[in-house]
């Protein structure tokens, strides 16, 4: 197998013109350059912040996380040294954490956003909420009764997800006040009719919107996701059939943005972060954060004549014990079970050290990972390793209650993994389909994905070109699975691309960071 020239030198979310050239996060820290921790929906600011640095001469370098994982380096003091500032979506899960709040100092709020619903036209009009706004027990009743389906992002991957989650909980469970254990148990019969409705997923929020406009036409009827990424998706010129923004009249969760310095931060961070701030808040920045990124101006002189009115603001959890209850719920009780069949590379160039991380990997979505990011009861796995031939699978499904056998005969598997001959890529994902509309068959309702993992590429049986062709000729049921390659030792790299776009699904790159990483940050696409 060819080994690539060099490997990847940033993480698959950087984007580059934001952290490229000699100030990477992490660097030394320099004046004049603010290195900021941020939600990865904030990369369509780049060209405001370009300007910033022309007008203000701070340069800003931004490298993105998720929500959740970026509010873990906070806590644990990751971000300390790293970065001068965070800047996600809400601080309403650092609130949650001493830890956190006492590693930040003072946060400007730069824009808002509410998380709504965007709804096909028809479908609106079916319903009747184009006329009155539904509440979430309205949308949970439409659900429950097939009348409406939506897509939502991963909400221990993601702010808009966990948002809307926290939302129709508080709506739903009638109590008023904060979500509790009590409240969550409470709602839970209406949440579960509410997500009998998703049939669309995602780790990110840019994500869910491509894999809407690239499933439009289906039974998708409309998805949950920020105020502003729905205008920007109506705004592309890209669909087929306008969405109505639908805001539930008992209320929502809004993401406020707020830019926050770290108490780690150098003196001259603090004066960048200062002038950063008071940049993003004048009124002619607002007005072009309203018009090239949709999101509301929180200064009043920029605001439109004529702003739609915001309903009312939904409490949020106050206890992180609250959190961690209420994804543990939506994962193992809530909403649909997921399945996902693994498709693994053990050919002679697994021999070593990859074989083994490839074995670790595995072995921490047992139980070894964050607990929502290791398999979730009722999840079905199913292992297909590979070399010249796919080899046989094997399928385990995780019971509702007391996973840990099962997950024990995971953990067994993938210890026993072994490397050795060619590489059939492409024989061996169709193996994958043909299992998948198998199980389809028997149980249709769950979230299907597949995760392929090489470290080369193809050496045998079909090539690119002839899965292209098998796949155009798969049932419609499992023509929709995406396929999530890993990007491993020397992958082909531009031919994975292309399968992930066929498929619709994303590469991820682990040659630049541990697999075992790269597996967890998949688990918010399952």
């Amino acid at each position: 197998m060819r080994r690539a020239a060099a490997l990847a030198a940033a993480l698959l979310l950087t984007v580059s013109g934001c952290t490229g050239g000699g100030d990477e996060p992490g660097d030394k820290p320099r004046e004049g350059v603010l290195r900021v921790l941020a939600g990865s929906e904030l990369a369509d600011l780049k060209p405001i912040l370009d300007q910033a640095e022309r007008d203000i001469g701070v340069k800003v370098r931004l490298e993105y996380a998720g929500t959740l994982d970026g509010v873990r380096q906070v806590v644990d003091g990751r971000a300390d040294g790293r970065y001068e500032a965070v800047w996600f979506s809400s601080n309403r899960y650092l609130s949650l954490h001493r830890d956190a709040q006492r590693r930040l100092r003072t946060a400007t709020t730069t824009m808002i956003s509410p998380v709504v619903l965007g709804v096909r036209r028809s479908a609106a009009e079916r319903l009747g909420w184009h006329t009155r706004p539904p509440t979430w027990a309205d949308i949970a009743e439409a659900a429950a009764g097939h009348r409406f389906t939506y897509g939502m992002t991963s909400p221990a991957a993601s702010n808009s997800g966990f948002s809307a989650l926290v939302a129709v909980a508080s709506a739903l469970s009638g109590r008023g006040g904060a979500l509790d254990a009590a409240s969550i148990d409470a709602a839970g019969p209406k949440l579960t009719d509410f997500f009998a409705g998703q049939t669309l997923t995602a780790g990110s929020s840019g994500w869910l919107s491509d894999a809407y406009l690239r499933r439009q036409g289906s039974s998708v009827d409309g998805l949950i996701n920020y105020e502003s990424v729905l205008r920007s998706v109506g705004a592309s010129g890209k669909l087929r059939e306008p969405l109505t923004i639908i805001y539930p009249r008992d209320g929502v969760v809004t993401a406020d943005y707020p830019l926050t310095l770290l108490a780690s931060a150098p003196a001259h961070a603090a004066d960048a972060h200062r002038r950063l701030g008071e940049y993003l808040r004048r009124p002619d920045v607002q007005r072009r954060i309203m018009t090239e990124t949709h999101r509301r101006p929180v200064n009043p002189e920029a605001a439109p004549a004529e702003p739609a009115a915001i309903p009312p603001e939904l409490p949020f959890p106050a206890r992180p014990d609250a959190v961690q209850a209420l994804l543990a719920a939506y994962y193992d009780k809530f909403r649909r079970p997921s399945r996902t069949l693994y498709v693994l590379d053990v050919s002679g160039s697994m021999k070593g050290e990859r074989i083994e991380a490839l074995r670790t990997a595995l072995v921490a979505l047992t139980g070894g990972a964050g607990r929502f990011e290791r398999f979730h009861n009722r999840e079905e796995v199913t292992l297909i390793p590979f070399s010249g031939t796919p080899g046989q699978p094997v399928s385990y499904t995780v019971p509702a209650e007391a996973p840990e056998a099962e997950l024990g005969r995971i953990r067994e598997r993938a210890r026993e993994l072994t490397a050795g001959g060619d590489t059939a890529i492409y024989d061996s994902l169709m193996r994958a389909y043909g299992v998948a509309d198998e199980q389809a068959a028997r149980d249709p309702d769950r979230f299907t994905s597949i995760v392929l993992m090489s470290d080369g590429e193809n050496t045998g049986g079909l090539e690119f070109a002839g899965f292209r062709a098998r796949f155009a000729g798969l049932p419609e049921r499992v023509r929709g699975v995406p396929v999530f390659p890993i990007l491993f030792g020397e992958a082909a790299v531009t031919e994975m691309g292309a399968l992930a776009e066929l498929t619709g699904g994303r590469t991820f790159d682990a040659r630049s960071q541990p697999l075992d990483v790269v597996f967890r940050e998949i688990r918010g696409y399952q």
